[in-house]
């Protein structure tokens, strides 16, 4: 089942999760209604694309309205196709909302217990991932793309929950709105990085499609990471939604050649005020 509800145009839900737990949000924005224009039209949330400043703020202003939690209770990264992860509470709020050069720096990823943080990433065909352990209340969002994807960003969140007290049998995973393996075909290389990754794994996420060209399930090769980390297949939910397929919601950085504007994941509980 198609775990992203599309709620306006512009942003989608995980359905179960925010059934489940009223009080959390958690998500994928779209393209849309937004103040950007040109190759950014019109809700790029992205500071480091050439976009205007003051309109990706007020970009993020009108989404924040939406989701009930205001920008200033945001966290936000520069993401660079790493594997660091950072734990945020309260205390962190604002840090890469509104300004870039306050962002978390080399960060790919974030993790919280905390209510009124709204923990947030950007994407144009990268695997945004989103963890949740219902016990706890512990929530995580990744960035993972190929290079990401290869160093294990996955199970470095897994890892953490772990450390955490948190067994991996007790968590829940969604995989977003990312590239398909249709549109996304990848060279020797990273099919070598990938195959070092999935050794063990006997069905590979991949398929020749000329001399040194495949098509790559990067979807799939996450999902075969986390279960390798002890998470369970029945906790592991995988979204069909293609950012470079579905053009009429998502910016692609393959489809628009690399000049686009970016989506954002989100996940965050509504602290009481805000409920």
């Amino acid at each position: 089942m198609e775990p992203f509800k599309l709620v306006n145009d512009k942003y989608f839900i995980i359905e179960d999760w925010t059934k489940q737990q009223p009080h959390l949000v958690a998500g994928f924005t779209t393209k849309n209604e937004g103040r950007s224009e040109g190759a950014f039209s019109t809700l790029n949330l992205g500071f480091h694309v050439e976009d205007s400043y003051e309109t990706v703020v007020c970009n993020r202003t009108l989404v924040g309205e939406e989701l009930g939690i205001p920008i200033e209770n945001w966290v936000g990264a520069e993401q660079t196709h790493e594997v660091r992860i950072q734990k945020v509470t309260t205390s962190d709020r604002g840090k890469g909302a509104d300004d870039y050069e306050k962002a978390y720096k080399g960060t790919d990823g974030f993790f919280t217990y905390d209510q009124g943080v709204l923990l947030t990433l950007c994407y144009a065909d990268c695997v945004p991932l989103y963890f949740f352990h219902p016990k706890t209340k512990a929530i995580g969002v990744a960035h993972a793309g190929w290079k990401g994807t290869v160093h294990g960003i996955a199970s470095e969140m897994i890892h953490l929950f772990n450390s955490e007290g948190i067994p991996s049998n007790e968590i829940s995973v969604v995989i977003g709105p990312a590239i398909c393996e249709k549109c996304y075909i990848v060279d020797e290389r990273v099919i070598q990085f990938v195959e070092n990754r999935l050794e063990d794994v006997e069905r590979k996420p991949y398929n020749l499609i000329s001399e040194g060209q495949f098509q790559l399930n990067l979807k799939q090769v996450n999902k075969f990471i986390i279960k390798q980390t002890g998470v369970l297949e029945e906790n592991i939910q995988v979204t069909d939604l293609c950012t470079s397929c579905h053009q009429d919601y998502f910016f692609s950085h393959r489809r628009d050649e690399g000049h686009t504007g970016r989506m954002m994941s989100f996940i965050g509980w509504k602290e009481d005020s805000q409920r």
